[in-house]
């Protein structure tokens, strides 16, 4: 189910809302929550339930048995990354051994990857290593554990919400009507960044990279479609987030930003402190810190930082241009530790520190053109017409309209620049509860745009639901 469709906002969030603001009980709200999560997650597919379900209970067993224990602590973490290379690598690993071996060494299957595995099994590793660390004590309750790993909100497409964040509120939470009052508002302006601004970008970008238009692109048209690309995965994505933390909030739980303007950003470094932040501190926690960090010399952290970034691109697809997206990060984010940090900071500190964020614009840029071009051969393609200019039959025109255009410029200002320059549009969005009567003018406008956006247009698709 999406957040973005009508049942869900006519049928299934108000039902579920109000039967949980009536139930005076923690437990019984716990326990709406958790079959609310379950429909919501078997909406779209009923045999993927399973095997959540599977991964709550194996991950509940683990809980209990792992403290202090190593092979324990092991076999956790071997059964759920095994659980995930089957559903979302199986065919990546076939098709890499069969052109390393030059033969057929795994043969390929027929595999749909479940919706949000990569998230949830994330979250219930966390919540073993924990446990494990003696950071956190075992959950003792199969159904808290069981919500907090399919809790609907992020279940889908994140923030990742590490067990030790949540563990009291699962308890214990307050509802207030100021909280969800802002969580609401923090809804509607997810709602509004996803169907206003990301479909619309979506539509034109899945047009112009279609097999009956790439290949005669101009040049013009190449940047643009790259363009708009990145501003339809950051609304995208930063406005699932928004919505997850709303309806969080509207329940009584409170989740971390994912998303600090990161567009803004004056490097690579800066711009992964502000893009999917849940996912960078997971892999920091749970990855770089237990590599060695930077605790072991300037190498060893140079190929930890090459082994998380390595992971990122992987943990987003089992593509090779997901994985040489990741590479690419990472060699950017080494250079930056190596020299190019320092040469950063003496343009910064000269007053010219928008040459840094042209820089990590560009590398960002280029990055999401080699993220939404699975085939390599066509990214090598593009890159060859950018330089040459050649074989320029589909111009922008035909892809733009005034529509387009008028979302773009607004897409363009609301992604950091307008948010920067003045300062309380963003604190309006993040950080004030009270509702005022000009903000419900605001947010009833958004949402009757919104709901008719999503009458008149089918599609709907979520970048990250793949992931």
């Amino acid at each position: 189910m999406l957040f973005s469709s009508l049942v869900f906002l006519w049928l299934f969030l108000p039902v579920t809302f109000f039967l949980c603001l009536a139930l005076k009980k923690i437990s019984w709200k716990n326990a709406l929550l958790l079959a609310a999560s379950i429909f919501f997650y078997g909406w779209g597919e009923p045999k993927y339930v399973i095997l959540m379900v599977l991964s709550i209970g194996i991950n509940y067993l683990f809980g209990l048995l792992v403290e202090r224990r190593r092979f324990f602590m092991a076999a956790a973490v071997a059964v759920n990354l095994g659980l995930l290379g089957y559903f979302k690598y199986f065919n990546f690993l076939s098709e890499l051994m069969a052109s390393v071996f030059g033969r057929e060494i795994l043969a390929p299957r027929e595999i749909a990857l479940p919706i949000g595995i990569s998230f949830y099994t994330f979250q219930a590793l966390s919540y073993v290593v924990d446990v494990y660390r003696g950071t956190i004590k075992p959950q003792k309750s199969l159904w808290k554990l069981a919500l907090y790993i399919s809790f609907f909100p992020q279940l889908i497409a994140g923030p990742i919400v590490k067990y030790h964040d949540i563990e009291v509120q699962l308890g214990s939470r307050t509802v207030t009507w100021d909280g969800c009052a802002y969580g609401v508002k923090r809804f509607i302006f997810g709602l509004s960044k996803k169907v206003l601004l990301a479909n619309t970008f979506a539509a034109v970008v899945d047009r112009a990279f279609s097999a009956a238009y790439v290949g005669g692109l101009s040049r013009g048209m190449i940047l643009m479609a790259v363009l708009l690309y990145s501003l339809q995965i950051y609304y995208d994505f930063s406005g699932y987030s928004d919505m997850a933390i709303g309806l969080g909030k509207m329940f009584g739980f409170t989740f971390m930003e994912n998303f600090r303007y990161p567009y803004l950003s004056g490097s690579i470094r800066e711009f992964w402190r502000r893009w999917h932040i849940s996912l960078s501190t997971w892999f920091r926690e749970y990855l770089y810190i237990p590599l060695g960090g930077n605790r072991k010399g300037a190498l060893r952290t140079y190929f930890n930082l090459f082994v998380v970034f390595f992971t990122t691109g992987l943990w987003h697809g089992a593509g090779k241009n997901f994985v040489l997206w990741g590479i690419y990060h990472g060699i950017f984010i080494v250079a930056e530790r190596l020299f190019l940090g320092d040469l950063l900071d003496i343009v910064k500190k000269r007053g010219f520190g928008i040459i840094n964020r042209v820089y990590a614009l560009t590398v960002v840029y280029f990055g999401w053109m080699l993220f939404r071009l699975e085939d390599l051969s066509l990214y090598k393609l593009l890159l060859k017409k950018l330089v040459l200019g050649w074989s320029q039959f589909y111009k922008t025109a035909m892809f733009m309209d005034a529509r387009v255009w008028f979302w773009l410029v607004l897409g363009i200002l609301l992604c950091g620049p307008l948010q920067a320059a003045v300062k309380p549009l963003g604190r309006f969005v993040e950080e004030k509860e009270r509702i005022c009567k000009a903000d419900l003018a605001v947010l009833t406008v958004l949402l009757l745009l919104c709901i008719m956006m999503l009458v008149n247009n089918t599609y709907n698709p979520f970048i990250y639901f793949r992931f």
